[in-house]
């Protein structure tokens, strides 16, 4: 149930119009709640009754405004929070005030997953920033966790191994499993023993939006329960023969299980017929809260083997008495980043079984694909995790979780003699983000989508289907601006984002009767800070001759003495510079080997602060020469080459001497930004313009400053022979080729 509370004030009109104050009186709303606006995204409009028939409450008070929504509803819609699903409800209450029609935008946002599992610990992720509440840029000021609704305290938090951390994007609530804030629960799926565990956390958040300065707090109750676990009851087998008396004792189990019924090879008995036929069945409570049961059976029964099975779940159990010692084989197992180790002493009986790998009986050609190894006493087994007999129980954003089973029968009549189930977590990066603008992702095959095939998957752009695929994995490639990619920015961070969809039509066009949940949804991600993207891409119209740089990089670096030898690396930034001292700076076109182009560094300035377009700014470079006004005019050093400059048509270096920017005598900021556009050439073509070279004006044209690159500040900037400002920290190339432009923001050189 979402709950939205609100102050009643909004936006107010004079109450003047007596023919809707008479349609308002009308339909009883003239001192209550007239119509909602329930936003799906689309806009529904309801009255009050209209929308209580619908399952929603509201109501106003002289201070208040709440409005109360069932889950899933048809007006709430689902929307991904930084890879986070919430559900959203957002509405518009129209009510009656005495000052006349007041309207509230309310909105809640619920989170409907965000969880992570291992085998030890919880990590449920919210979005740091909820969009569908926020609509500029927020504060958080507090942040609280708790559990069953009640706030922790740091001390509590702390004793129970909790933690509450943030990274970029994300509150993380990280809780271990098997806290006794929370409790286990029995299960048991097609006959098998699996507990869950089950806990409910809360996160509180107080934040305050940028631009309004209200306080908001966000409240947050999400019951987490864990997948599965599957549990494996020991036996133990306390027969003595000379008792003549079978004996066994099975555990242990958690207190929500009883026993209620065995089943033997001549029939069902419950607990109270199988004591009263001199079978002793007993339960016995364990320190813990577990608990375990015990049976005895006398050698002249009526049975001689049979079947214990507890219901809801069943367990085998098949007793043999001997008056020799019977040693079962014993069976471990580990893993490593890529591969499963199984190793099986043998018993009594040495290894005289059969071994069953996953759904299939380990033959001579499995044995050499799995590095079998037996030496008389032992055997063992390398699996990698992809292999045909393994199965993938989950895919996280940086790992897949994948599992073998392995059974040892005994030949004459399949006795399981040992079992086990092993699991891991391999490293595998869902969803991979490169510096060129493509986004690589996996897709897999889970358990529980045994139905699914990965060549029916495709992008949102349907025509973007998998580059690779079998019979367990789809491989998807593809660049940023393609196949339905959507793009949002938010603070200082641009996000991509696709998703993998399930696709109805297999290759023959016929429609898909696969049972497969046609929801199968797997959003993929990639985030990007704005301004340390590094990739420049280059291209042309078709002509005569294409340069050769199709991709490329460029940098420009500060250099700490003329010789351009040694240069200042980002730990060393902001640089301190005493008026008057030269600055040495290098653009360079990076990762490009085609001597035909050539990089002319256009236009460069400094400003005050980051945004290049900010006031006062001063010319350093205009139209590729030194700016003609300043009378510590930039000055341009030749480039030759030698071990580390192969082309010197692909750097340029100038020189120009430290300022400050001063007014009214005043130092405004001791720190100077510097900002740069530079163009790439092609040295074989006669275009005109920035393309003629460094510092080369056309035949009767005069010096006239940059067009609309910049506007100088209305208070020239002047230089001081005393005192000292450090340098700016960022610095902003723009590459034009020909007709495309693309904005290169770099922080190497902050």
């Amino acid at each position: 149930m979402a709950n939205l509370d609100a102050e009643a004030k909004g936006q107010t009109r004079d109450g003047k119009d007596e023919k809707l104050n008479a349609k308002l009186e009308a339909s009883g709303a003239s001192q209550g709640i007239w119509k909602m606006t329930f936003y799906t995204p689309e806009p529904v409009a309801m009255v009050l009754q209209e929308a209580e028939q619908a399952g929603y409450a509201a109501k106003t008070t002289s201070s208040r405004l709440v409005m109360r929504s069932p889950y899933n509803t048809a007006e709430t819609y689902s929307e991904d929070v930084a890879g986070v699903p919430m559900e959203v409800f957002r509405v518009s209450a129209y009510y009656m005030a005495p000052q006349g029609l007041n309207v509230v935008n309310l909105a809640a946002a619920c989170p409907k997953g965000g969880v992570l599992f291992t085998e030890d610990m919880i990590s449920w992720h919210v979005p740091r920033r909820v969009t569908p509440l926020l609509d500029g840029r927020i504060t958080v000021s507090e942040m609280h966790m708790g559990i069953n609704g009640q706030r922790l305290d740091r001390s509590q938090v702390a004793a129970r191994g909790y933690t509450l951390s943030t990274t970029d994007f994300h509150i993380v609530v990280e809780i271990p499993v098997g806290s006794p804030d929370g409790y286990y629960k029995s299960h048991a799926p097609d006959y098998q023993y699996h507990i869950t565990y089950f806990v409910e956390p809360m996160l509180e958040v107080l934040w305050r939006e940028d631009d309004t300065q209200d306080d908001n707090r966000y409240k947050v109750l999400f019951p987490i329960m864990t997948p599965l676990m599957h549990q494996s009851p020991q036996i133990q087998d306390d027969t003595v023969p000379e008792t003549r008396v079978f004996s066994v004792l099975l555990g242990t189990f958690l207190h929500d299980v009883e026993l209620r019924n065995i089943t033997f090879s001549t029939g069902v008995l419950t607990v109270e017929e199988s004591n009263a036929k001199g079978f002793t069945v007993q339960e016995h409570s364990l320190a813990n809260g577990s608990k375990s049961f015990s049976l005895q059976v006398p050698f002249d029964a009526d049975v001689v083997m049979y079947d214990i099975i507890e219901t809801p779940f069943g367990l085998p159990v098949d007793l043999q008495a001997s008056l020799q010692d019977i040693v079962l084989p014993i069976m471990a197992g580990t893993c490593d980043q890529n591969q499963f180790y199984i190793s099986v002493k043998f018993g009594s009986h040495g290894a005289n079984f059969k071994a069953i790998v996953g759904p299939r009986e380990l033959t001579a050609e499995m044995a050499e694909d799995y590095n079998f190894y037996e030496n008389g006493t032992h055997l063992s087994l390398i699996l990698p995790y992809t292999a045909k007999d393994a199965v993938f129980e989950l895919l996280t954003a940086e790992s897949v979780k994948s599992r073998i089973d392995l059974l040892l029968l005994d030949r004459a009549n399949d006795w399981v003699l040992a079992d086990l189930y092993l699991a891991c977590y391999f490293p595998l990066k869902a969803t991979e983000c490169r510096p060129n603008g493509t986004m690589t992702a996996v897709a897999v095959k889970v358990e529980s989508t045994r139905n699914l095939k990965p060549s029916q998957l495709m992008l949102k752009d349907q025509s973007c289907i998998p580059q690779f695929s079998d019979d367990r994995v789809a491989y998807f490639s593809f660049s940023v601006d393609n196949c339905g990619t959507t793009r949002t920015f938010f603070d200082n961070y641009m996000m991509y984002e696709n998703e993998i969809r399930l696709s109805y039509n297999n290759p023959e066009g016929a429609a898909n009767t696969s049972p497969v949940d046609p929801d199968y949804r797997q959003t993929i991600s990639c985030f990007y800070v704005v301004n340390e993207t590094q990739t420049v891409a280059f291209s042309a119209k078709p002509r005569t001759y294409e340069p050769a740089a199709d991709i490329g990089t460029g940098q420009m670096r500060l250099s700490q003495d003329p010789s351009y030898e040694l240069f200042y690396q980002a730990e060393d930034y902001p640089v301190v510079k005493y008026l008057r001292q030269p600055l040495y700076f290098e653009v360079e076109l990076m990762h490009s080997t085609d001597p035909h182009l050539e990089l002319i560094a256009e236009n460069c300035w400094a400003t005050l602060y980051e945004d290049r377009t900010s006031l006062p700014s001063w010319d350093i470079i205009v139209d590729s020469c030194e700016n003609r006004n300043d009378s510590y005019a930039t000055i341009f050093h030749p480039v030759v080459s030698h071990s580390r400059v192969l082309l010197p048509s692909h750097i340029k270096r100038f020189s120009v001497k430290m300022f400050t920017f001063t007014k009214d005598d005043e130092v405004l900021k001791d720190q100077v930004y510097v900002h740069c556009d530079a163009v790439i050439c092609d040295t074989s073509s006669q275009a005109d313009g920035s393309c003629r070279g460094q510092c080369v004006h056309p035949p009767g044209r005069s010096y006239s400053g940059p067009a609309g690159v910049k506007k100088r500040s209305e208070e020239a900037p002047t230089q001081h022979a005393k005192g000292r400002s450090p340098l700016g920290q960022l610095f902003c190339l723009t590459f034009e080729y020909f007709l495309q432009v693309f904005t290169f923001c770099h922080l190497h050189l902050m």
